[in-house]
């Protein structure tokens, strides 16, 4: 029986308290990370779909599977802004929470990005991309010193290029500004002092009509999730089912007839459409479940087990790849794969598998030492230090 949902705004995001959601979220974002390695991956050692005049049947479902990289990075934004938003949300206001949001929010990107544009110079002087000159530091070098430290503070495709040809970086560049507009914006709506308040609607204001046209647009994107986080859909199975026909339905729709290549006006619009019932389908997983149940244990610890490297999944994947194409080309004579030939496709997700693995061994290195990193800044930069007590009169 069909039973008309009701949608509740809660005082604070549940982050984390129920098993579901948190498992699709952990489920998505490994999903949207291989999503985009595998996408790029075609694209780099196959010719595109567009240049073959009668691709097989194969092929044709290998582009169709791989080709919602732009729906992958749009689900990072709506995720992204359910975690990083709502959870700001909900201490913003208690003592030091945004120095805590700050160190969180850079050790997160740091803790792999650092690593990452080192290794993709070291990828880059192995291919002969980059220069073993000195050090270089035009802003339009994308190996030189300026694009390094431009894409730590995402500056690229802002002032600078994505750092050694690391292309899907130009999200992170929308991920920095969102972290730091989005305090500004809580601080305009719900800070304290009149000055403070217009102070950060002057920042928010500068930044939003600085950046890039579609940094600020898509900022939209991020802040639904944010606020859906607080939403509370409670409905049946079939309601529930309903949304995610929906949901998938539009996601292929517009894999086959929209944008699905660089960020314009028209991608915003049907990156909003699908980012609706999306996230409307998010807050109704109000199921209850048991988490202690076998099927929903092994579930989870699979979803997490890719949901934890697919941040160091999605920046090295690049250089990765420009690696195994150069091996391709010094030990096998080529680097490009033919659609028509079906040990092609073995060869295909033989490199993918190297790419994921890379990824994985990348993430115990660096990745998986975040939260620790991020408590010793905080205990150094954070804790309150006991004032030396001088002693004027001593008892003896």
């Amino acid at each position: 029986m069909l039973t008309f949902p009701s949608i509740h705004w809660q005082a604070r995001a549940p982050l984390g308290e129920n098993p579901v959601q948190s498992l699709v979220i952990s489920a998505l974002r490994g999903l949207a990370a291989l999503q985009v390695a595998a996408s790029h991956l075609r694209a780099e050692i196959y010719p595109g779909l567009r240049t073959l005049e009668d691709p097989t049947l194969a092929y044709l479902g290998l582009a169709f599977f791989t080709g919602f990289a732009h729906q992958a990075v749009v689900v990072f934004f709506l995720i992204s802004g359910w975690l990083v938003g709502g959870s700001l949300m909900n201490r913003f206001g208690k003592p030091q929470a945004v120095a805590h949001y700050a160190i969180d929010r850079f050790t997160r990107l740091w803790t792999v990005l650092v690593p990452t544009l080192l290794l993709t110079l070291v990828v880059g002087l192995v291919i002969g991309a980059a220069s073993t000159g000195p050090m270089n530091f035009d802003p339009a070098n994308e190996y030189s010193a300026a694009s390094f430290a431009g894409n730590l503070f995402g500056l690229q495709a802002v002032a600078v290029p994505d750092f050694g040809g690391n292309y899907p970086l130009w999200s992170l560049a929308h991920e920095t500004w969102y972290y730091i507009q989005f305090p500004l914006l809580l601080l305009v709506v719900a800070g304290s002092g009149l000055l403070r308040r217009a102070a950060a609607a002057a920042a928010l204001i500068l930044l939003l009509s600085t950046l890039r046209d579609m940094i600020s647009l898509y900022f939209i994107i991020w802040l639904l999730g944010a606020a859906f986080s607080r939403v509370r859909i409670d409905c049946g199975n079939l309601v529930r089912g309903l949304l995610l026909v929906l949901t998938l339905a539009l996601f292929v729709f517009y894999r086959l007839r929209g944008n699905n290549d660089d960020l314009v006006p028209g991608s915003f619009v049907q990156d909003i459409i699908c980012s609706i019932p999306f996230l409307f389908l998010q807050a109704s997983l109000q199921q209850k479940v048991d988490a202690t149940a076998p099927a929903y244990v092994r579930a989870n610890r699979i979803a997490v087990f890719f949901s934890e490297f697919s941040f160091s999944l999605y920046v090295l994947h690049i250089p990765v790849i420009e690696l195994m194409r150069y091996l391709g080309r010094q030990f096998l004579g080529r680097e490009r794969l033919d659609p028509n030939l079906a040990t092609d496709f073995l060869w295909y997700f033989t490199v993918l598998g190297t790419v994921v693995v890379a990824a994985y061994v990348f993430y115990l290195l660096f990745e998986r030492h975040t939260i620790r990193i991020r408590n010793a800044l905080k205990q150094l930069l954070l804790t309150p230090r006991a004032k030396p007590v001088r002693v004027v009169l001593s008892p003896d």
